[in-house]
């Protein structure tokens, strides 16, 4: 696990080390549904110094296993956003959510909005479905085996028979009220957000395809890509596309531009593409 900042309040919501570089820029990364942050370790050395990834631990796992799990979107949201403000994370920052996290990111960068605080500079949604598309899925209420074997399907369980199991077991209230979050979620109507966008879609996501993904568009006033990258929902945690998924990234932080002087980001022919992958 990452090392802690024992003496921040926040510590628990963001448990990885400080930024080396004092001019380094957040980019905060939020877990799928079960996850932690741990999902991220190794980010960091592959995004560079200037880039401080800032691993969010959301309750119920790691250091806050004792933490009851949120069941519904709204306090986790309000939570996480008073975080990141205790912690002197909301401003030039970006956001990366896959999964229920993308869901998240989006919620606590209009929270933010709300409260006054700036937009992110970027925000990066993958592995899931534009908001208005939540609400359709019962997979919290499965019984356990169905749920695990739901879980193997999506590529979320690749080791032996023995140590998934045990591992399921241990993840499973977290991994149920985590899905509770995702499908009692109802999107409300608001402005779109500002700043720029980009949606990661996978060729075999069985929970987002690449329309659902495209239809993330509507969600910004600003540019706007669509990257496809092969694999299944989990294809961030490993192989070429998650390689992919890294360079991708640095790529698109190497050309953001934050500060009260930046200006809006231009329109981008090639951000605005219908289908770029």
């Amino acid at each position: 696990m990452f090392p802690v900042e024992t003496t921040s309040r926040t510590a628990g919501w963001f448990p990885g080390p400080a930024a080396g570089d004092a001019g380094a820029r957040p980019l905060v990364c939020i877990p799928y549904a079960g996850g932690t942050a741990s999902v991220y370790r190794g980010w960091q050395e592959r995004l560079g110094a200037d880039i401080h990834v800032v691993p969010a631990q959301l309750p119920g796992r790691g250091r806050r296993l004792r933490e009851p799990p949120h069941t519904a979107l709204e306090p986790l949201v309000t939570a996480l956003a008073t975080a990141l403000v205790e912690a002197e994370l909301s401003h030039d920052y970006a956001l990366f959510g896959h999964s229920m996290g993308a869901l998240l990111a989006y919620e606590v960068a209009c929270e933010l909005r709300e409260r006054g605080e700036p937009e992110p500079s970027h925000l990066f949604v993958s592995g899931s479905r534009a908001p208005h598309l939540y609400g359709t899925r019962e997979d919290h209420l499965l019984p356990d085996d169905a749920l695990r074997e739901l879980v193997s399907d999506l590529g979320g369980l690749d080791r032996d028979r023995a140590v998934d199991a045990a591992y399921f077991e241990r993840r499973l209230p977290v991994l149920r009220a985590d899905l509770r979050v995702c499908e009692t979620y109802r999107w409300r109507p608001r402005a779109p957000l500002r700043c720029p966008m980009t949606a990661f879609s996978a060729s075999r996501d069985a929970l987002a395809s690449a329309p659902q993904t495209e239809a993330w568009r509507a969600y910004t006033s600003g540019s706007f890509l669509r990257r496809h990258l092969d694999g299944g929902h989990f294809f961030l945690n490993g192989g070429p596309s998650r390689d992919r998924l890294l360079r991708q990234l640095r790529d698109e932080l190497d050309h953001v531009r934050t500060g009260p002087d930046a200006g809006p980001q231009p329109v981008n022919a090639r951000r605005n593409a219908p289908w770029t992958s």
